[in-house]
């Protein structure tokens, strides 16, 4: 072998064994499972598809591969704000998925622009001089997906017993899941909450932060590459109280290597919430980066603001004065089968 393709394997080799010493564990199991990121990333890829129809019977062509079978129990769109979140039943992994989705691809750019300069402006119920980012905390708390996303975690642990909740999102999507998180573990005293988002940006202060990780001590936070969106809203070190601030943990997923020779990692980043080694080591500048998450694309399907499609005339769903959607059924029906019990 020539010596500089030696010489790129061994650099190779020991980037790999510095970065897989970082993959801490707790006494039980590991902190991060990267077979459950990616299932949970294609959960999350879908709740970008436009047509409710096929999103809400699991007929979407994201709907797949490793989230096959997967039965929608609630369906919440807010038209107003442009949110939505999904709530159903995954019989392989025997849990509650919550999904909720992101900015619209036709705004992300303004979106971004706005993180910039949103300061710290609302305190978070119960914990002192914990700061957050007021938009984040109302996509989540002040819209109908709040009422939705806790009826049907209800509706279907009725059925399906108690079993553990995984929450997810990416982007915007991300922070309205960590808010969610949260206050299933504080308010609703569910015990068996997992979350894990996908380039979400920074939701509040460190004494949120800290108090965050008190209470969901197995987050993560899987971030990629150059990614601008965890950049933001901007983190500044010297002002350690007053600014922004990641809760832990995150696990940044980029390439390391020389050449031809490069190789993918998910490394597990320190306790901080802000690892100076992680993504922070890097400028946070990619759009493109935001968009794919480990191999699975995060953008909406249609450039339409908030676009509504449906194509069954027997989906049921509700409508409020205000024009927000929501499709629900019964766990174990399926779709037809609730419509002809009715």
């Amino acid at each position: 072998m020539d010596p500089r393709a030696w010489l790129k394997a061994a650099v190779l080799m020991c980037l790999l064994v510095f970065c897989s010493g970082r993959e801490l564990k707790t006494k039980h199991s590991p902190i991060y499972d990267p077979s459950l990121a990616r299932t949970l990333a294609e959960y999350t890829s879908a709740v970008y598809t436009s047509d409710l129809t096929q999103l809400f019977t699991w007929t979407c062509e994201r709907c797949g591969d490793l989230t096959e079978g997967f039965e929608v129990i609630e369906l919440i769109v807010d038209v107003k704000n442009c949110l939505q979140a999904y709530v159903g039943f995954a019989r392989g992994m025997n849990a509650v998925i919550v999904v909720f989705r992101g900015t619209q691809e036709n705004s992300i750019q303004n979106w971004i622009e706005d993180l910039f300069w949103k300061q710290l402006d609302l305190d978070y119920p119960g914990m002192p001089e914990a700061k957050v980012h007021s938009g984040f905390y109302s996509a989540y708390h002040n819209t109908t997906l709040r009422d939705g996303v806790v009826r049907g975690i209800q509706k279907t642990r009725e059925v399906y017993g108690k079993i553990p909740v995984m929450v997810t999102g990416h982007s915007m999507g991300g922070a309205m899941a960590s808010f969610c998180a949260l206050d299933l573990v504080i308010n609703y005293g569910l015990k068996d909450v997992t979350l894990m988002t996908f380039g979400q940006p920074r939701i509040g202060n460190a004494v949120f932060a800290s108090n965050f990780k008190r209470h969901l001590p197995n987050a993560i936070r899987v971030t990629n590459a150059h990614d601008i969106v965890p950049h933001l809203p901007p983190y500044y070190q010297y002002f350690p109280h007053k600014t922004y601030h990641h809760f832990p943990r995150e696990v940044w997923v980029h390439n390391i290597g020389l050449g031809s020779l490069v190789y993918p990692v998910e490394e597990i980043c320190d306790g901080s919430g802000e690892d100076p080694t992680c993504s922070r080591s890097v400028s946070g500048n990619s759009v493109r980066d935001h968009i794919h998450y480990l191999g699975i694309s995060m953008h909406a399907e249609s450039w339409g603001s908030c676009r509504i499609v449906t194509h069954d005339e027997t989906l049921q769903y509700k409508m409020d004065p205000a024009g927000n959607i929501v499709l629900s059924k019964q766990p174990g029906l399926s779709v037809h089968q609730q419509h002809s019990a009715q």
